[in-house]
Parts: structure tokens; sequence; C-alpha cells
């Protein structure tokens, strides 16, 4: 979307990072029907998780490049070039008075087209894990409790 603005280099962190952390199933689903003794299959694994060692070091020198070079501009949403990024908030906003949802996103992309969509500043988000809605509590108070049973243990 033109409108977006996000560093996609911290996206593609992500996506290394979320491959990283699939190689240890890949390994035991090498690993876990084998009889024991050494197999050839045993190879496959360095195929696996030395290339990891390099990926990771990439990842971290992107980072330490990276962020010190972050600047969040605080209210440039507010600006009214902007108000068409919040086309999914009216979309849901108007889903949660009852109109279906295509009919929401019809109307809502009508009012983009015409020029006349205006965004009121206020989100909503109601869902877990948005803005607003982080559920903060809920996991702070899962990480007590599993670091609590962890220490008792």
């Amino acid at each position: 979307m033109p409108q977006k603005k996000n560093p996609d280099v911290f996206e593609l962190i992500r996506a290394h990072c979320n491959r990283i952390q699939g190689i240890p199933n890949d390994i035991r689903l090498i690993t876990g029907n084998l009889p024991s003794g050494y197999f050839r299959d045993m190879q496959l694994l360095k195929e696996l998780f030395l290339p990891m060692f390099s990926e990771m070091d990439s990842v971290l020198d992107i980072l330490i490049f990276a962020l010190p070079g972050i600047q969040v501009q605080e209210g440039l949403m507010d600006n009214p070039l902007y108000h068409n990024a919040f086309c999914v908030e009216e979309v849901n906003r108007l889903v949660g008075e009852g109109v279906p949802f295509r009919d929401a996103y019809r109307q809502v992309g009508k009012a983009v087209q015409e020029g006349s969509f205006h965004f009121s500043g206020k989100l909503q988000h109601s869902h877990e894990g948005s803005i607003g809605n982080l559920c903060n509590d809920r996991i702070a108070e899962r990480f007590h409790r599993i670091l609590s049973t962890l220490q008792k243990g």
C-alpha cells in the first residue's frame, strides 16, 4: 500500500528469525525415527544448522546498523494525507454496527474513490493484541506464573 512507510528491513528480519526458529523442528523430524547408532541421515543436519549461524550474524549486523537510526515521528498519522490508512478501521466500525462486511467494504472504498472519506481520529481496536488492547496484564500474569513454576522446580 502506498501510504505505508514500514521499514521493510524489519519485516525481513522477522522472516529470517522465524525461519531460524523452525530449524529445531526440522532437526527433530530428521532424527526422530532413527534407530540407535550413526546413520547417514545425520549429514543433513549440517545443511540445516551451519548456515543458521551465518544467517543469525547477518540479522544481528543489520539490527546493529538499523536500530540507532530509528526515529519515531509523533503525530505523523494526524496529517490528513494519511487518513486513508485508516480505511480498515472504518470498515471494522461499520461491521461492528451491523453493516455486512461486503457492504461496509464497498461503502468505504467508494468514499475513498470519491475523495469523501474522512477519519474521525479515534481508533476503536477491540481484538486481542491490537493497539489499545495489548493484553499486557494477561501476558505479565502468565509470565510470572511460568517463572514461579520454574523457580519451584
